[in-house]
């Protein structure tokens, strides 16, 4: 998207443009990542949600009918929720057409028309119908204009802040946009849903006869899922497993798409690529072609790595007040891991440890938290996980009261205290050596009775 349909926009894409960077990791690698000829790309670990590739992803770009994922989510959401059901009819209004203007893809639905709503999410993400979304709108929210306020509720809830919707069906407005990273959010939420995943990995559906419609099938936009509309088998990917196109002359042509292989799913997002024919021969690169070697990349390039092992032991800290040992061993309470390329080495990736700086105490119980670990690479940081002993330690209760003691006598007050006394000691003996001991004292009354005694003993003596 060239022009930006406000400053607030324009504004929104460049501070978007300097937060985001392309993930370090790739860079690092020997391994050479897919041409893409598209404005903007990411290709996303759906299981672990994580970036593998990424081509000015934050670029605020027209989605196209690409939109029509986030109709399709919220009206599987509204049967979760138990607010309608797939088998709930539904009388097509007189809003059907609201938004749309010439060009836009549709199934020919009419005012008064009754289908299911099944067979209305098929006719939108299936064939693409634009009228289809209008209809949802109206049966989960009550109007389009309430269901397009949810549409930009739920997308704010998904942390799509480059995302603005002003219709159900992507059918071009300058105030409607979204980013390729925004998309992908979107598109790992919608699915989760058996569902939606169902419905746009489908090859074709067959609509019954309505009221006012003979039957009609209904056969994929997506060349990766289905040849019907291209008649090349090259386009096709045997993993492929959604998700929805969307073109316009202003959007160029995109594709959200995903793919399981080997128990794993990616999900590659292309904004702004090319036709998948120019002057009636398929060109090398094209919005099919292209997001098909994403996903190879994706599978063939990156693995499932552990950058962080549970059992590995990380470290000793000193201990005291135990008898049987001077140390504890700390490990991670948990793993990490990260899908990396194949040939980057976890082992060179930071490890930054936060431990006490003083000797702990015992007692200390096995999986007691003592510090914890982060790992990092560049840029990029995989998380942090608390440290934990990997054995109890009992307290020795001897040394235990001889450090008390020696708490007690490193206090100051019990220093002066100690001080005072020897002091006092010192003075005693000072004063003992130098003037003997003191004899006890008599006093005046007591010397008066002993010569009374000895005078009245003398006289009964003379007497006899």
């Amino acid at each position: 998207m060239k022009k930006y349909s406000s400053p607030l926009a324009f504004c929104l894409a460049l501070v978007l443009a300097l937060s985001m960077a392309l993930p370090a990791l790739a860079a690092e690698s020997a391994i050479e990542p897919p041409y893409i000829d598209a404005t903007s790309a990411i290709l996303v670990d759906a299981d672990y949600d994580e970036v593998l590739y990424a081509l000015d992803p934050d670029e605020l770009r027209y989605p196209a009918s690409i939109t029509k994922v986030m109709t399709g989510l919220l009206t599987i959401e509204a049967i979760d929720r138990g607010e309608l059901f797939m088998d709930t009819t539904v009388t097509l209004g007189d809003d059907l057409y609201t938004g749309i203007g010439e060009g836009g893809s549709s199934q020919g639905l009419k005012t008064g028309e009754v289908l299911s709503v099944r067979d209305l999410l098929n006719c939108a993400l299936i064939p693409s119908a634009n009228e289809a979304c209008n209809a949802l709108a109206s049966a989960v929210a009550g109007s389009i204009p309430a269901f397009v306020d949810r549409m930009n509720q739920r997308a704010a809830q998904l942390g799509m802040t480059g995302t603005h919707f002003t219709n159900t069906h992507g059918y071009h407005d300058n105030a409607h946009y979204t980013t390729a990273r925004d998309v992908s959010r979107m598109c790992l939420e919608a699915m989760k849903h058996p569902d939606f995943r169902e419905i746009v990995s489908s090859t074709s559906y067959v609509v019954p006869a309505t009221n006012l419609s003979p039957q009609r099938e209904l056969h994929d936009t997506n060349a990766l899922v289905s040849n019907f509309r291209t008649g090349s088998a090259e386009l096709l990917y045997r993993y492929a497993i959604g998700i929805k196109t969307g073109s316009t002359p202003e959007a160029g042509y995109c594709l959200a798409s995903a793919a399981e292989k080997d128990g794993r799913m990616m999900i590659a997002v292309l904004l702004g690529g090319k036709y998948w024919k120019a002057n009636g021969e398929m060109v090398e690169h094209n919005y099919f072609t292209d997001s098909k070697s994403l996903l190879e990349y994706g599978f063939n390039s990156f693995s499932r790595k552990t950058v962080l092992n549970q059992i590995d032991p990380i470290s000793t800290i000193p201990v005291r007040l135990c008898a049987e040992q001077d140390y504890v061993t700390v490990q991670p309470a948990g793993s990490l891991e990260a899908t990396l390329p194949n040939d980057l080495d976890p082992a060179l990736f930071e490890r930054k440890t936060v431990l006490p700086e003083e000797p702990l105490e015992a007692p200390i119980s096995q999986g007691q938290v003592l510090g914890s670990i982060s790992v990092s690479y560049g840029d990029r940081d995989f998380g942090t996980v608390e440290l934990v002993a990997t054995t109890t330690l009992e307290r020795s209760q001897y040394l235990y009261i001889l450090d008390q003691l020696q708490r007690l006598f490193s206090k100051l007050w019990v220093k002066l205290l100690l001080l005072a006394v020897i002091l006092t000691a010192l003075t005693l003996a000072l004063r003992r050596a130098i003037f003997g001991p003191s004899r006890p004292r008599r006093n005046r009354n007591s010397r008066g009775r002993d010569r009374g005694r000895a005078y009245s003993s003398s006289y009964r003596g003379r007497r006899r």
